[in-house]
């Protein structure tokens, strides 16, 4: 399964991706050709290589022509002119009809439906009634279906995503000076990690944001992977850190790990039944991947509880004082094992429950398990009324629906 993993320290932006696609081998010309099945004329698109605070990037810039400009507009590229406002019935009719392979015109649709539910969410309106402005642009049009060519022309399945830098201070907009996110943008990025890196500019815009957390499946570490190419995308910005986002492209890592683990034990059978949860607690803090009690009957018939804890080799000794130490046990033994166990992740998903966390394992790169966080379903579920095992069933269907 060929996947792709976006870093972004200094910020995603439409045009960002989309030249770090191309950085990474997404052919122009053919990123050009496809582009022209838009029934979107009036633009042209420019690649170039440029120097970011000492390391090299690609560029790519839409150049509008007057087609799509009010009079006395100045030829400039990417937001510096006036657009047309569109609103997303006008945009999917300009996506829909097109002659772009179904997967792009799907990614490409969602993604624009969910920056409408944003806008609408923020400005409290409706989806149908919400106006975009620069968002609604030629260049923002063809930077969210080039970014989706971009993928399709690398052949990228999955889409993987970091943390996302949330940036500070304030921004002029269509709707005056506002605070850094915008309402649009901090809308699309709940549910998703985000790191203040302390830099007072907009380093996510609202269709940077759109594409990452709409098509990303999980967002977080690098997953396993045979990295096969690296883009470098650059953004307008001068900052004190190279405004550049890259892309990791390659293979999954396929098979099921095998790894050495080892069992850690002890048998009790005078101790307060209230301790137990303590002992638990100390031994997760110890290092253990997992613990569990077994009730025994020991010589003479008398009841016992046998400790287990699973656990890394060198967490062993950790382990074994935390035993001694919070139980009455005077000795623990331990057994190396060998184990396989299937690549897993942790994805937040937008589910109609809202963003979820969920854990997916995989077998030959085919999902297996697709399992919601139990005490994230649990809030959800008290926050909307619903019963908790109705909540469970409805978000365990759209986990496996939505990865596949």
């Amino acid at each position: 399964m060929r996947i792709a993993y976006f870093d972004c320290p200094s910020g995603a932006a439409g045009d960002m991706i989309l030249a770090a696609l191309v950085d990474a081998g997404a052919p122009f010309d053919a990123l050009e050709g496809e582009l022209q099945k838009l029934p979107l004329p009036g633009y042209a698109l420019e690649r170039r290589e440029v120097m970011k605070a000492g390391f090299r990037a690609t560029k790519v810039d839409v150049h509008v022509r007057s087609n799509d400009r009010r009079p006395g507009d100045a030829a400039h590229p990417r937001g510096r002119h006036s657009h047309p406002d569109r609103n997303l019935r006008s945009i999917l009719d300009i996506i829909e009809p097109s002659g772009l392979a179904p997967r792009v015109k799907e990614q490409a649709s969602r993604v624009f439906t969910r920056l409408a539910e944003a806008e609408a969410r923020a400005h409290g309106t409706a989806v149908d009634e919400v106006h975009f402005h620069d968002v609604g642009a030629v260049d923002a049009i063809v930077d969210v279906v080039g970014a989706c060519v971009g993928l399709h022309l690398l052949g990228v399945d999955v889409l993987h995503c970091g943390p996302l830098p949330l940036g500070g201070g304030f921004a002029d907009g269509p709707h005056g000076r506002i605070p850094v996110p915008g309402p649009a943008t901090a809308e699309l990025l709940k549910g998703f990690p985000v790191v203040d890196t302390g830099v007072r500019r907009e380093l996510v815009t609202p269709t940077g944001a759109a594409i990452l957390t709409t098509l990303a499946v999980s967002a977080g570490a690098m997953p396993a992977m045979t990295v096969t190419a690296v883009g470098c995308g650059a953004g307008s910005m001068e900052l004190d850190t190279p405004n550049v986002l890259r892309v990791f492209v390659g293979e999954a890592a396929e098979g099921i790990a095998t790894e050495t683990i080892c069992q850690v034990e002890t048998t009790v059978d005078d101790m307060s039944p209230q301790l137990y949860e303590s002992l638990m607690e100390r031994l997760f803090e110890a290092g253990a991947l997992d613990v569990y009690l077994t009730p025994v009957l020991m010589k003479k018939t008398r009841p016992g509880v046998v400790v287990t804890a699973l656990s890394e080799p060198s967490a062993v000794g950790a382990l074994a004082r935390a035993c001694f130490a919070e139980s009455t046990t005077i000795g623990v033994r331990w057994t190396a094992y060998q184990r396989h166990r299937l690549p897993r992740e942790l994805v937040t998903l937008q589910t109609s429950l809202g963003p979820l966390t969920f854990k997916v394992s995989r077998l030959d790169g085919r999902a297996v398990t697709v399992t919601p966080e139990f005490d994230e379903v649990k809030r959800v579920a008290r926050d909307k009324g619903v019963a908790v095992r109705d909540a469970l069933e409805q978000a365990r269907a759209e986990g496996r629906r939505l990865v596949g």
